[in-house]
Formats: structure tokens, sequence, C-alpha cells
């Protein structure tokens, strides 16, 4: 049965989420219902929490968040592998921060920092199931000792995807090899390709 919350999908060519044509065609037809469309306020508290951190952000598509945090000084780097989400986030960014999107594959991009924190947002949920232990390895080379995991994770196994939802006992299995589980909290905005099945999780880097 459809959900009536949720938007009814056109009609795309591409179904492959290992493609950056896949996405690109849902930001060029506007069909991004994952999108919050501004900054959550688990993230606002965090990101208040823990000052000007350098950040990095995976799969920023629109990166609202982004902006938010340039503006209130963090060291900032952003990315996605379609180029209509960069175009987007660039956008967003007006042309004073633009150089702060690139364009780039998560599993072999290389920061200009060692990020404090990296911000999951809808990125863990939007990789093909077959990605997961290599996002996890991936996310362990990033961090140093220390840094933090930090944001939105979309928990609970779905029937078909994006957004893959993922069983909390999986995931635990995936990130405690690296990471201590620091923070656990309920999310109380999330919109509704998420509502009721979001935590905020934090984790630190081992080492």
């Amino acid at each position: 049965m459809s959900d009536p919350n949720q938007p009814s999908a056109p009609d795309f060519a591409s179904r492959d989420p290992n493609s950056p044509d896949f996405w690109d065609e849902r930001f060029e037809r506007h069909y991004t219902p994952w999108d919050q469309a501004g900054v959550p306020a688990a993230f606002r508290s965090f990101a208040e929490r823990h000052g000007r951190m350098a950040v990095l952000i995976p799969g920023c598509g629109s990166a609202y968040e982004a902006l938010w945090l340039i503006e209130h000084g963090s060291p900032v780097r952003a990315f996605d592998f379609s180029p209509a989400a960069v175009a987007a986030a660039r956008e967003q960014l007006g042309a004073k921060h633009a150089d702060l999107v690139e364009q780039a594959d998560f599993f072999t991009y290389q920061p200009p920092f060692a990020p404090a924190w990296i911000y999951e947002r809808a990125f863990l949920c939007a990789l093909p199931l077959a990605r997961r232990a290599d996002y996890a390895q991936r996310m362990a080379e990033l961090l140093p000792g220390g840094a933090l995991l930090a944001g939105f994770f979309f928990i609970g196994e779905t029937p078909k995807g994006p957004p893959f939802g993922i069983a909390r006992a999986e995931l635990d299995a995936l990130l405690t090899p690296y990471f201590d589980l620091i923070e656990d909290e309920a999310v109380t905005d999330s919109i509704a390709v998420f509502a009721g099945r979001e935590r905020w999780l934090t984790w630190r880097r081992r080492g």
C-alpha cells in the first residue's frame, strides 16, 4: 500500500543508486523526499555544543547544514557524486562559498583537512546494501582517533529503497569495530520519509 504522506515517484530511467545518473534525475526533477529543506534541531544542538570543528559532509545534497556551519565559523567541505546535487548545493551556498562543495566519490575522496566530525545525513541509507561494510571502513579511514561520526541514522529494515533502513543490530556490528557509541537520542522533527525511525547517534573513533 502506498503511503499518502509520500510524494508519488515519477518514472525514472535510472534505478541504480550506485550511479550518479540515479541522483541527477531526482535532483533535476525536484523529487527529493529525503530533503528536509532546512537545518534539523538535533544537528543544530550538536553543532552548538561542539564549537568550530572541521566538518566533512558526504552526500551533501542541497547542503543546508553546510551553509549553517559556514555561517557559524566552522571549516567545512561538502561533496556529492551527483553533478545535479553539487549544483544545488553550490546554489544554496552562493558564489562566496561555492568552492567548498565538490563533486567526488566518498570511497576515494581525500579531504583537504583531517575532519573532527563527519556529518551523516541520509547518506548511509542512500547507499546500496552491498556498500555498507565499505562505508564503515571508509569512515574509519577518514576520521582520526577521537574524531566523531555523528548524525541521523535511519533505523529499521525496509523492503526497498533508497532510503534503505538498517537494523540496529546490523548498524552496531558495522561500526563498533572502529567506533564507540557516545550519544543516542530521539529525533522529534523528522520529515515524513524518516518519521519515527531516526536516531541521532554520535560515534567516537577509537585510537
